[in-house]
């Protein structure tokens, strides 16, 4: 497995999704939880939210021309995103569908620790400073956000605000240590040694 992977900036189109409290079941609805990999959880993002059960579009804003460019993005929500069941298929999904980070005002606290065990950066604001810029998204779609994991800001349309990322987590996510497994990983050669030391291993 390659090195550790730092996350310390994404930039990439906006996408507000607007409203307190969108649970996890909202984000990848649990009959779309059969699967044994995450493969394909993106197009079932906010299904129901999207689709009539015709499979005609209701007109959510995942498919609003504005914000459903190719590419990366960036999600800018309310508070409580990602409440309800613990189910790591809701920002498995929204990866997929090509979110690599968000912006709120809060966030559940499982929701957030599968995001970052993802290497999808958070951040959260005050109400205020969501609002501002959940409105000049929405009044010029076009222009590209950027999240700067190690300042602490986000960029968009020229002004820059401030944003708040725990010490911890910031730290994982520009160390890179925010992947357990390619952290294991890398310390094979020493986990080996380790084992090898163990007398129950070697069977006394």
């Amino acid at each position: 497995m390659d090195a550790l992977i730092p996350v310390t900036r994404v930039a990439g189109r906006p996408i507000p999704l607007r409203g307190n409290d969108i649970d996890t079941d909202r984000i990848i609805p649990a009959r779309f939880m059969k699967a044994i990999t995450f493969d394909g959880l993106g197009a079932l993002a906010f299904y129901d939210e999207r689709y009539r059960a015709d499979g005609s579009l209701k007109g959510h804003v995942m498919d609003d021309p504005r914000y459903s460019a190719k590419g990366d993005r960036i999600a800018v929500v309310n508070k409580n995103f990602g409440c309800g069941s613990s189910r790591e298929h809701a920002p498995q999904a929204l990866l997929r569908w090509g979110i690599k980070a968000l912006i709120g005002e809060t966030f559940a606290d499982i929701f957030y620790g599968n995001c970052i065990a993802n290497g999808m950066p958070i951040a959260t604001a005050d109400a205020a400073t969501i609002e501002k810029l959940l409105a000049a998204i929405e009044r010029d779609p076009k222009q590209e956000l950027t999240l700067d994991v190690e300042t602490r800001t986000a960029t968009y349309g020229g002004e820059t605000y401030r944003v708040e990322i725990p010490d911890g987590v910031r730290k994982q996510l520009v160390d890179g240590t925010w992947d357990a497994t390619r952290v294991l990983l890398s310390a094979a050669a020493e986990v080996k040694a380790t084992a090898q030391s163990l007398p129950y291993v070697q069977g006394f």
